[in-house]
């Protein structure tokens, strides 16, 4: 059964309402409701006095609708009452602020007073609703991290130290990781150190790494105090939603925690790139559990009311997302939340069931959704539990996304951003993207892309050299390997230490990144594009971001710095002509290429525009013998993906597409060969040959 619903908070309306959204969810298709999410306050409104009178009767109802709860924990809002007796749980920002109640998440993630409390919650649900029939899922807390990431209090700096003395063991030997010679920042003991809170300068690189793993690890602590107690009185599965690609936590480290990976996104419709995000998020969240179905816990049956502007979803567009979903492996849908709030901070954010009630588009799509994907369930489709498949992962790394934006580095680099046109370029071959660790197994990969992975450990390094070696075909984008977990620089031309050095054919000499002046401030602008030119690039081209010089020592030159540059980073050709900063040589080298027996590792200096990119990325992939799927339709701008036995077509175009795919559209019963797609439309084709794989 694919899942489809979303968070019911039944306790902000009255009793009467409560039976007509029971019919309500039958009529749309509702199979789990996520409750109790915010419900501490009104689960112990005084400190030990608890109240499920009200819980019990939701639970209840739901069951004899027929209706699946994933059951929440309750503990991601404290209610006023513990910051009263113990103002010592609220957080305390990196200026020494301590924040309020009035909002949410106002706990420090290392109070154990806050887990205490938690933890007594959670015994009382588990004791109370492990058995209930209605009740499939737990949900841990709620977006861990997403307002207080980090807690800087006297009860948070008292457990970085222990984490730091469980990880070094010694000062000495904190001092040495951490390198602290240098500013006279020495430590005599672990008492001496504090969190890494505002300073008059750069703080010491190491202690911000190590702070944010730490900080990671707290919050993780606290989910499984939770999950601690929820295992000793249930073998129900067990989840906490994720929310994309989220810089604070660590989700390689979280992945193996959850029993399902569920994940919360809101694409911005106003965004025209929107839609290719949201795809290397569905793929990262498939990633994370190798492969196996997930949730889609959260996402929005149009407005958000967050942003500056909260654009409404356009007619087709929330079904559109959804499909893209399922098509990259999730086995539910489901939304915040099923009936959109009249008073609150979140009363402008839509709902299920909107302000405008069931006489509405935004609820003849969720009807039209639910009972689409209740078609689409059983094994017997072939879509629901179905696997997708993919030649082409990219490396992904917390530790490089938290030390490669630390102030003092050679320039401003958004890892997220390389990562994003990475993923896009890969995508462009028609095939869904997998993101691996560095460390993983990557026998079941052709090619694989280490893009801006600043941290290399020696571990890392010796992987990827032996894969590539063994024939597999390793791209290496620029800034990688620059340092290693302590981020002490590996010398002698950097990229992870000797090892990759050889399997590239290069070493580093020295970063040139693109600059103009530095007029923050008075506003300068973006420092201008770098010239490239080389027939895998497409001919001339530019790079953006970042640029080296690079030795290559036993390594092919294909493309070089310099030459016409008649492109901009975008590909435009109406910017103003790019130029090679200072000390990069006119033909140094830009992209590398290695034969490694079967294989190949390339090397590239750069980020090259969108057009040069895709180029660069398809002559990689022929030279790997990575074949692209051939397409499945003409016109619109086509998003197919195969998953187990059917290929989900979504045409996310303002213009029409046409399928040339044979098979059947399991949505409407027709032949797949000359189907129309219009903007938005979607296809769900089964009896497909196995030689169709995906293409976008």
């Amino acid at each position: 059964m694919i899942r489809y619903g979303g968070d019911y908070n039944p306790e902000q309306w009255p009793r009467e309402v409560w039976d007509d959204d029971v019919v309500l969810m039958q009529r749309a298709g509702v199979n789990l409701a996520t409750v109790a999410v915010f419900s501490w306050a009104r689960l112990e409104p005084r400190p030990g006095e608890y109240d499920f009178g009200w819980l019990d009767e939701v639970l209840d109802g739901l069951h004899a609708g027929g209706i699946r709860v994933d059951l929440a924990t309750a503990t991601a809002s404290p209610p006023p009452w513990l910051a009263k007796l113990h103002p010592e749980t609220l957080p305390v920002t990196e200026d020494g602020v301590r924040l309020a109640v009035g909002s949410r998440q106002q706990y420090c993630p290392s109070s154990p007073v806050y887990r205490e409390r938690a933890r007594r919650l959670v015994q009382q649900m588990v004791d109370r609703y492990a058995a209930h029939p209605a009740v499939d899922l737990w949900h841990v807390n709620n977006e861990y991290g997403c307002h207080v990431a980090r807690c800087y209090c006297e009860v948070s700096a008292e457990a970085f130290r222990g984490w730091l003395e469980r990880r070094y063991g010694t000062v000495d030997e904190l001092n040495r990781a951490w390198g602290t010679a240098f500013w006279s920042q020495r430590y005599d003991g672990f008492e001496e150190v504090e969190p890494p809170r505002a300073a008059p300068s750069f703080r010491n690189p190491t202690q911000l790494l190590d702070f944010d793993r730490f900080s990671s690890d707290e919050l993780l602590a606290c989910y499984r105090s939770e999950v601690e107690v929820i295992r000793a009185g249930s073998d129900l599965p067990i989840t906490t939603n994720f929310m994309g690609f989220f810089k604070p936590v660590d989700y390689w480290a979280w992945a193996a925690e959850v029993d399902i990976v569920s994940d919360d996104t809101y694409p911005d419709p106003a965004d025209p790139l929107s839609t290719p995000y949201a795809a290397m998020v569905r793929d990262l969240m498939r990633s994370l559990g190798a492969g196996a179905p997930w949730l889609l816990m959260e996402q929005s049956p149009s407005a958000v009311n967050w942003r500056a502007r909260n654009a409404a979803k356009a007619p087709g567009q929330m079904r559109a997302w959804s499909y893209q979903a399922v098509a990259r492996g999730a086995d539910g849908i489901l939304f915040f939340q099923w009936r959109q709030s009249a008073a609150g901070s979140e009363k402008f954010h839509s709902g299920m069931v909107p302000h405008g009630g069931t006489d509405t588009r935004v609820w003849r799509e969720i009807e039209q959704l639910g009972g689409e994907l209740a078609s689409l369930s059983g094994a017997s489709v072939g879509l629901e539990g179905g696997r997708v498949r993919t030649p082409v992962a990219i490396a992904v790394d917390w530790d490089s996304w938290w030390a490669i934006e630390q102030d003092a580095s050679p320039t401003t680099v958004s890892y997220l951003e390389v990562l994003f046109a990475w993923h896009r370029a890969l995508s462009a071959l028609g095939h869904a993207v997998d993101f691996v660790r560095a460390d993983a197994d990557l026998s079941s990969y052709r090619v694989v892309v280490l893009p801006a992975q600043f941290v290399v450990t020696e571990a890392q390094a010796a992987n990827l050299s032996d894969w590539a070696d063994g024939g597999g075909t390793l791209v290496v984008g620029f800034a990688t390997g620059v340092v290693d977990a302590e981020l002490r620089v590996h010398l002698g031309g950097y990229l992870g230490g000797a090892r990759l050095r050889r399997t590239l054919g290069i070493r580093v000499e020295e970063f040139t990144p693109p600059a103009g002046a530095d007029l923050r401030a008075v506003g300068g602008g973006e420092p201008p594009p770098v010239p490239l030119a080389g027939e895998v690039l497409g001919g001339a081209a530019t790079g953006s971001v970042w640029a080296e010089v690079v030795r290559a020592d036993d390594a092919e030159v294909v493309a070089a710095f310099g030459g016409a540059g008649d492109r901009t980073a975008g590909g435009a050709a109406d910017a103003a002509p790019a130029a090679l900063p200072p000390g990069l040589p006119d033909g140094a080298p830009a992209v590398t290429r290695r034969g490694t027996g079967s294989g190949a590792a390339w090397y590239v200096a750069t980020l090259p525009d969108e057009v040069a990119l895709r180029a660069l990325v398809a002559g990689i992939a022929d030279d790997a013998g990575v074949d692209r799927p051939a397409p499945v339709a003409t016109g619109g701008e086509v998003d197919a993906v195969r998953r187990g036995d059917v290929v989900v077509v979504i045409n996310h175009g303002s213009e029409e597409a046409v399928l040339d795919l044979d098979g059947r559209d399991l949505l409407s019963g027709d032949a797949a060969r000359g189907l129309v797609l219009g903007p938005q439309g979607v296809a769900v084709v089964g009896e497909v040959d196995e030689a169709v794989d995906a293409v976008e």
